[in-house]
């Protein structure tokens, strides 16, 4: 069983370098997907596969994560119809340097966590600390709109990663916390994604320029 949480957990390591270093949206939806459905996995392992409400949570996990939300973003790039990500703010080879960076903090900051229960994997802490990162990553180095949601989404993989390893007592809590909150997110950030589409006929945030009153009272665009 402890062979397998490891092969999760790496799998989870590659998704988010390529995630990173990634630039076709439906490829980096799936891929997010892929990641929210291990890490739903993992709470299932760490709830023994009982019939109990934790494995329900967990199994619930599974099926948002890895099969909703990504329906819901595929939907989305299909309904504004955009492809790709075309100029990020920060370059995809700039973008796995900082990965690797990244990995290296979260490790080192995971050595000086003290844990709970002895016998949490190894690699759980720093493969959620890096995950979360990555996500803050994809939301601060994106133009697209879009990619920026995608990017919150891996950072609440993050987070429900790390909630794994340190929320042991009241562990059904904590997951139906993070599906309440996740599905409040993804419906208002599909809601200003749409309103973005259909009022400046783009998602880049880049363009999205500042307004302002004139003195008229009307608004008008900065240059």
């Amino acid at each position: 069983m402890r062979s397998l949480v490891v092969a999760i957990l790496a799998t989870v390591l590659v998704t988010d370098f390529r995630l990173l270093g990634g630039s076709r949206l439906a490829a980096m939806i799936r891929i997010a997907g892929v990641q929210g459905a291990l890490l739903g996995a993992l709470a299932a392992i760490a709830a023994g596969l009982r019939a109990d409400t934790a494995t329900a949570l967990a199994l619930a996990t599974m099926t948002v994560k890895g099969l909703l939300l990504p329906r819901l973003m595929l939907r989305a790039i299909r309904r504004v119809e955009i492809r790709r990500e075309v100029e990020p703010l920060l370059g995809y080879s700039a973008s796995l340097g900082f990965g690797v960076l990244a990995l290296a903090v979260a490790g080192w900051l995971a050595a000086g966590l003290p844990l709970p229960r002895s016998d949490t994997p190894a690699l759980l802490v720093p493969a959620s600390l890096f995950t979360g990162l990555a996500g803050l990553f994809l939301v601060v180095a994106r133009r697209m709109a879009i990619t920026q949601v995608l990017g919150y989404l891996v950072f609440e993989n993050g987070i429900y990663g790390f909630g794994l390893a340190i929320a042991h007592e009241e562990p059904w809590l904590v997951q139906l916390g993070v599906l309440l909150d996740l599905f409040v997110a993804v419906f208002v950030m599909g809601i200003t994604v749409f309103h973005i589409q259909t009022d400046f006929e783009h998602i880049d945030v880049e363009r999205l320029v500042a307004l302002r009153d004139d003195a008229g009272g009307r608004r008008r665009e900065l240059p």
